[in-house]
């Protein structure tokens, strides 16, 4: 296979679904962000269904899962890919509403609880703290201070479970008396949760593989020295060990067939940012200096804070490969140089 094959070309509208592989239905919310859009799964589940992610908690989305759940009947439980709000966000009301459990990673369930109460670290206030240290200007902090002031995931995921079903890597989850085999992925997310049917020749690959996007791999301020690119390409590649015609069901675009074409095509694209950030750091540069050679379009204040996230990942990533040096100046701002 030399390309992506795309079988459906046309999303289902909110509130529809589309059935995609036996017993496995794709349905579609919206976002109020500049990605528009989340796809979500249900699953047949021994005369109910399994509900795979759920959108951002907020009425428009509940609303267009009220209409689903009217043709759709019984409930059995809700797995999440992982605790980002356009996946965790109905998570609390969908479990109480049908009394059921929530399953995903240990990873997931505690980050979305310490996310939701502002705590370990999980502040705007300490994620601008790192973010000046890699160079960016007092104005735009500012701005991203005022936008990021009060908890917006927490505005986005209103309540979330108090308990779960943990779910680790190898564990195989019989869903309709099919088996989910639970693959497990780094760097977008502590432990995100993907789940592969043999049977059915299809993987839920959450947003570790995306068709038309890259995933966001950034680093925050809980592991500020953390190497997630690293992380996310080795969990990337894992992908190549499943058939390469298997049917992806990813989180943001069109179901595609093609997935060790896309991982080459995420690693090239990945190596081709090391050699334009290689090029530029002749000189040292801080991860903001690096913005305009990431991201060549103009970054609004929401998309510049996760772009320095992502600036960063990638210093980091050459800095413990060996491939770049770097040093604190004098204003406090860390700069990277080519070793």
């Amino acid at each position: 296979m030399s390309s992506l094959q795309y079988p459906w070309p046309d999303t289902p509208q909110p509130g529809t679904t589309l059935e995609v592989a036996p017993g496995v239905r794709w349905l579609s919310m919206p976002l109020p962000f500049q990605l528009d859009h989340i796809n979500l799964w249900l699953l047949e589940d021994d005369g109910g269904w399994t509900i795979v992610d759920c959108g951002i908690g907020d009425q428009r989305t509940r609303a267009c899962w009220d209409e689903i759940l009217k043709a759709a009947g019984s409930i059995n439980r809700v797995i999440l890919t992982h605790y980002h709000p356009d996946h965790a966000g109905n998570a609390g009301w969908l479990c109480e509403r049908f009394g059921v459990d929530m399953w995903t990673t240990q990873g997931e369930y505690l980050t979305a609880h310490a996310v939701r109460s502002s705590s370990a670290g999980y502040t705007s206030e300490a994620v601008l703290s790192v973010f000046r240290k890699n160079g960016l200007d007092a104005e735009r902090t500012a701005v991203m201070a005022k936008m990021r002031g009060n908890n917006r995931y927490a505005e986005l995921v209103p309540d979330f479970p108090h308990s779960y079903r943990r779910i680790i890597e190898g564990d195989v989850v019989r869903i309709g008396g099919r088996d989910w085999r639970a693959i497990i992925g780094h760097g977008h997310a502590p432990e995100h949760l993907s789940l592969f049917s043999e049977e059915l020749n299809t993987v839920i690959a959450g947003d570790m593989l995306l068709s038309t996007i890259s995933t966001n791999v950034s680093v925050w301020s809980i592991d500020p020295e953390g190497d997630p690119l690293r992380l996310f390409l080795e969990s990337l590649a894992r992908y190549r060990e499943l058939p390469e015609d298997v049917l992806v069901l990813p989180s943001h675009g069109k179901p595609f067939r093609g997935a060790h074409v896309r991982v080459a095509q995420l690693e090239e694209h990945h190596q081709s940012r090391f050699s334009e950030l290689m090029k530029s750091l002749e000189q040292p540069k801080s991860a903001n200096d690096l913005l305009p050679i990431l991201f060549r379009r103009p970054l609004d204040a929401h998309q510049t804070f996760f772009a320095m996230g992502e600036a960063i990942a990638h210093l980091h990533y050459l800095y413990y490969a060996g491939k770049a040096r770097r040093a604190v100046g004098a204003d406090g701002v860390m700069r990277y140089a080519r070793a």
